[in-house]
C-alpha cells in the first residue's frame, strides 16, 4: 500500500461520521445513502492529491462531500429512478427515540427535508457547531453572506414548523 493510500484510509476512518451525516441529510433510502457515500469517497480520493494542508481537513471534507451530495441530488431529481417499494418514505423517523421530544424531532426532520439543497447544507453545518468563518470557507461565500442566509434559513424553518404542527 502506498503512503498516500494509508493516509487517505486513516483520514476517511477518522471522519467517517462527517460523511455519513451528509449522506443522511441528502438521501432518504439506505441504498441511496450507500451509493452517495461511495461517490463521496471516490471524489475525495480524486481530490486528495490536490488538498492543501493550509485549509482545515474538515473544511475540505465538507466542501467535497456537500458538492458531491448536491450534484447527486440534482442529478437524481432530473432523472428520477423508478420508485422501489418503501424508498419514498423517509426513514429518519425510524431512528428517533420514542421519548417526549420524538414528535418535535420528527417535525424538525420533516421541515429540514423541505429545505433547498443549499439550505440543508447551512443547517447541517450549523448543527455541527461550525463557526461562520468555517461555514463561509466550506460553502465558498463571505461570512456576512453566511449570517444573512443563516437568518433566512432559520426563519424558513420556523415557518415550516408552524405549518407542520
Amino acid at each position: 500500500m502506498q503512503p498516500q493510500s494509508a493516509e487517505f484510509i486513516a483520514l476517511i476512518n477518522a471522519h467517517h461520521a462527517l460523511i455519513q451525516r451528509v449522506c443522511k441529510l441528502y438521501c432518504q433510502g439506505t441504498d441511496d445513502r450507500q451509493d452517495l457515500y461511495q461517490e463521496i469517497i471516490l471524489q475525495l480520493w480524486r481530490a486528495y492529491p490536490h488538498y492543501e494542508p493550509r485549509a482545515k481537513i474538515s473544511t475540505w471534507l465538507y466542501r467535497v462531500a456537500l458538492n458531491v451530495a448536491i450534484s447527486d441530488l440534482r442529478q437524481r431529481t432530473r432523472k428520477p429512478a423508478i420508485n422501489r417499494l418503501g424508498t419514498d418514505t423517509p426513514d429518519l423517523a425510524l431512528s428517533l427515540d420514542s421519548g417526549p421530544d420524538a414528535d418535535d424531532l420528527a417535525q424538525l426532520h420533516r421541515a429540514i427535508g423541505r429545505l433547498s439543497d443549499v439550505e440543508k447544507a447551512f443547517v447541517l453545518l450549523y448543527l455541527e457547531d461550525r463557526s461562520y468563518e468555517e461555514i463561509a470557507d466550506i460553502l465558498g461565500i463571505t461570512q456576512n453572506n453566511v449570517r444573512v442566509k443563516m437568518h433566512r434559513v432559520q426563519d424558513k424553518l420556523r415557518q415550516l414548523l408552524t405549518q407542520i404542527a
